[in-house]
């Protein structure tokens, strides 16, 4: 299966299937994430040095571009299994002008709420399993 997986038109999110330290697996795919974007129809690993996010100052808006760009009415954003990962102000002021729902949470309750509504609606995801 290749990396990324395109959403599609009324595509389902794919849920994540299990979640440990260090180690996400998502529906649909064969290998485990360390750090994962999910969509509407689709999955990758999130790759941090793409866009140089680091745990302060946190995730930008470019790491959640993609998200909306593959359908995302809402998104969740982990902060980490020790709530290290920052969110910048200006990343959930860029999702509320595309007028996209945001939520902020520890890892193991992003996923949880994740998964809730991954059969829903259009939801992705930013999901960071360790720190």
């Amino acid at each position: 299966m290749s990396e990324a997986k395109s959403g599609e038109a009324g595509a389902r999110s794919p849920e994540v299937t299990h979640l440990s330290w260090g180690r996400l697996e998502v529906e649909g795919r064969d290998e485990p994430y360390k750090d994962a974007k999910l969509w509407p129809g689709g999955s990758r690993a999130w790759d941090w040095g793409e866009t140089g996010t680091e745990h302060t100052p946190g995730v930008q808006p470019e790491d959640v571009e993609e998200l909306v760009r593959h359908g995302a009415v809402r998104v969740i954003l982990s902060r980490g299994m020790m709530r290290r990962l920052r969110v910048q102000d200006r990343t959930l002021a860029w999702l509320e002008e595309r007028g996209v729902e945001a939520e902020v949470l520890p890892t193991e309750d992003a996923v949880e709420r994740y998964n809730a509504l991954a059969g829903e609606e259009p939801v992705g995801a930013l999901i960071h399993s360790t720190c």
